[in-house]
């Protein structure tokens, strides 16, 4: 039931009530699971009780418990606190039960460790005005709290909390103007990771009908790494690795914890592999049972034919990091040859590879380069190869227009569809990406291309150009593509050279090599 005005929406719940802003009705904060503290700390999502009276709306909810960086920024979040952290957010044209418009439901990225609906970045208005559909972000649980291997306590707590947030969708957005029929999940790097999974997962089937998955990361953990890892974390609290004795820990006190090893996990490399230059202890875990098995395995397999897939990378994904790092143009021939061993398909074939390839790079362009393709650019194409394989549809883009701050240097790199899809060009990290440039003409042609393609694949499955076919050599047609520039073009896959070294590669969940070995220095 909804008001004459419809600011009051009747949620199974209880009454929301919302504001107009901008010709559209937005709705924050909205509860769709009890606060995962007290008893619930660490297990799965509870449904949430219901309320009497009418709840305001007005403000997002507090971030769930992170470390003090976020979206490329470090400080205190300015945000509420609180422990109510399993909220969404509606924004809509119409919160009438009879408008029946597609819904886009964002999950946003940060290593699995960071990250909050409420963040300015993602503000949707833009966004749900540009289709006239509904666009639902939401919270969940990340770091220790969502995603920490603990004895006793379900894996994936944070995917949990998606598909209990997409739970709510169903059940709840037809009184908001949308239609749980026609429901788009989409996420940007440990967002796309998330929709990954949630392509894989069981427990999501039939909660969305499309997916949109923006550079994938392909780390993903083995039970066992994931525990070696939850007892490394519980070591650095002084704590035994049980439910029992991380619950009395305040979980905004826990969270220096995680990040305490991750400022060390570079030495560990021997015991846990590539995982530890990633310098995050956090990622999906293949337990089993939450997740069965890696999301290109399902896909292959079959598990997701019936759904619609957009997904793609960006061209130079990792300068970013290298940038944030201060390492753009310091890197010399010994860190191009350690990187090149430890990431590309086949050891030192690999590294030969490599080299070949690219004969003119020096040794930083081979470092970028190799970290780009093995952390997100393959994880993404062999997503969509997947897909086809196991029987469904898919529609791939690459991003190259570069990004105008930092000097210019940046390129098309990790992060820049953020801003770019939401409009939202002076908000979080959309600060360093232009920053000092303004906004030129040609960020606004870019925004519209992406929101054109997004909200139209959202409500029909066809975002303006042709799917993937995984056929091909590159030269002429099939891999079709879409490149995203300030003229779009499609064509046959960019990074053919890339694509034919990780050509079979099998992005399995990360291994542990030697428990309760002593790390390096």
């Amino acid at each position: 039931m909804t008001t004459a005005d419809g600011l009051v929406v009747r949620t199974a719940a209880g009454a929301v009530h919302g504001r107009g802003e901008d010709g559209l009705t937005v709705f924050r904060g909205i509860p769709f699971a009890e606060p995962p503290v007290g008893e619930a700390r660490f297990g799965a999502p509870r449904p949430v009780r219901a309320w009497e009276g009418t709840r305001e709306a007005y403000e997002f909810g507090p971030p769930p418990p992170q470390e003090s960086g976020i979206q490329g920024r470090t400080g205190t979040l300015d945000a509420p606190t609180g422990d109510d952290w399993l909220t969404v957010n509606v924004w809509t044209p119409e919160a009438d039960p009879a408008a029946r418009r597609p819904v886009m439901v964002w999950i946003y990225g940060g290593a699995y460790k960071l990250g909050h609906s409420g963040s300015p970045g993602y503000d949707a208005r833009h966004l749900a005005r540009a289709g006239d559909l509904v666009v639902v972000t939401l919270n969940y649980r990340v770091g220790i709290e969502g995603f920490a291997s603990i004895d006793g306590t379900p894996a994936n707590r944070g995917l949990l909390d998606q598909v209990a947030a997409l739970e709510w969708v169903r059940d709840n957005i037809t009184a908001f103007g949308g239609d749980p029929g026609q429901v788009t999940v989409f996420g940007e790097s440990a967002g796309a990771g998330s929709v990954a999974s949630l392509l894989a997962m069981p427990s999501a089937r039939g909660l969305f009908r499309r997916a949109i998955a923006q550079s994938v990361p392909g780390t993903f953990f083995s039970d066992a790494l994931a525990r070696d890892i939850a007892a490394e974390i519980a070591k650095e609290a002084g704590l035994p690795p049980t439910a029992a004795a991380l619950s009395a820990v305040d979980p905004r006190e826990l969270t220096a914890a995680g990040e305490a090893l991750g400022a060390k996990m570079r030495r560990y490399e021997d015991r846990w592999g590539q995982a530890a230059p990633t310098v995050t202890p956090f990622s999906p875990v293949v337990d089993g049972e939450v997740l069965p098995c890696t999301p290109w395995e399902a896909l292959a397999a079959g598990a997701a034919r019936d759904v619609e897939l957009l997904t793609g990378h960006n061209r130079d994904e990792f300068r970013l990091f290298l940038a944030l790092g201060g390492q753009l143009g310091q890197l010399g021939e010994e860190q191009a040859a350690r990187a090149l061993r430890t990431f590309a398909p086949g050891g030192p074939d690999g590294e030969r590879a490599y080299r070949a390839a690219f004969p003119d790079a020096t040794p930083g362009e081979l470092y970028e380069r190799v970290h780009t393709d093995w952390l997100f650019n393959m994880p993404t194409l062999h997503l969509a190869e997947a897909q086809v394989a196991g029987g469904g549809r898919a529609h791939l883009y690459e991003l190259t227009w570069p990004a105008p701050g930092y000097g210019g240097v940046l390129g098309a790199c990790h992060g820049l569809d953020i801003p770019l899809l939401f409009g939202t060009y002076e908000a979080d990290l959309g600060n360093l990406l232009f920053a000092g440039s303004g906004v030129p003409p040609e960020a606004k042609v870019l925004t519209d291309h992406f929101q054109t393609a997004w909200t139209a694949f959202a409500r029909t499955g066809e975002p303006g150009w042709p799917a993937y076919d995984g056929q091909g050599d590159g030269a002429g047609g099939g891999r079709l593509t879409q490149v995203l520039d300030v003229e779009p073009e499609v064509r046959p896959y960019p990074d053919e050279a890339s694509r034919r070294m990780w050509e079979g590669y099998q992005f399995a969940a990360l291994p542990l090599r030697s428990a309760g070995s002593a790390p390096g220095e």
